[in-house]
């Protein structure tokens, strides 16, 4: 990672978090839970808060065309809310000494381009692709390593990545209304 890049603050201030949270337990004796929580999707989401479903599916449902970053190769892991949820319930119903980090994601990996290809097909949307210059410093591969909250939690996803596309397609299709096509 680079710490002087365009997704520094972003990148260094969860390090900060921890580093902190790690101090103030060991220092305070203070109660701690730490999480990793990984692309996360699904109903509710804000239709314009960047990330890579959301943009997918508004840019479907509205008939633009999809935009890919780079090539569409490089791969990301996304897990369904619902999952989220229950691995954090897990995390926050474990023993004390059970601090974390614990990452809570979806081990599934997909290329972007195989998570727009479902979003079109899904919306029934005749959207194309449209590709544009690969965001400095993005990273090829995306994927959380879940051995720990398998482990210590007994935690992992249960949602495959098309079944949550399908409720989260319908909330954008009802905050679309008549907007919508397909």
């Amino acid at each position: 990672m680079n710490p002087i890049g365009p997704r520094s603050c972003y990148d260094e201030g969860k390090r900060c978090a921890e580093t902190l949270f790690f101090d103030y337990h060991r220092q305070h004796g203070l109660r701690i839970k730490v999480m990793r929580i990984f692309n996360t999707y699904g109903p509710r989401m804000h239709p314009d808060d960047g990330r890579v479903v959301s943009n997918f599916v508004m840019q479907a449902l509205q008939g633009q065309p999809i935009t890919l970053y780079g090539d569409g190769e490089q791969t990301r892991s996304f897990c369904y809310v619902d999952d989220l949820i229950d691995g954090m319930m897990a995390l926050m119903a474990s023993d004390d000494a059970q601090t974390g980090p614990i990452n809570i994601g979806n081990p599934d990996e997909f290329t972007i381009r195989e998570l727009a290809e479902a979003v079109v097909r899904l919306t029934n949307s005749p959207s194309e692709f449209v590709h544009a210059p690969l965001p400095e410093n993005d990273p090829r591969q995306r994927q959380p390593v879940i051995d720990a909250a398998r482990e210590h939690l007994g935690w992992a996803p249960k949602t495959k990545l098309e079944d949550g596309l399908k409720p989260t397609i319908a909330y954008f299709r009802g905050l679309l209304g008549e907007a919508a096509v397909a």
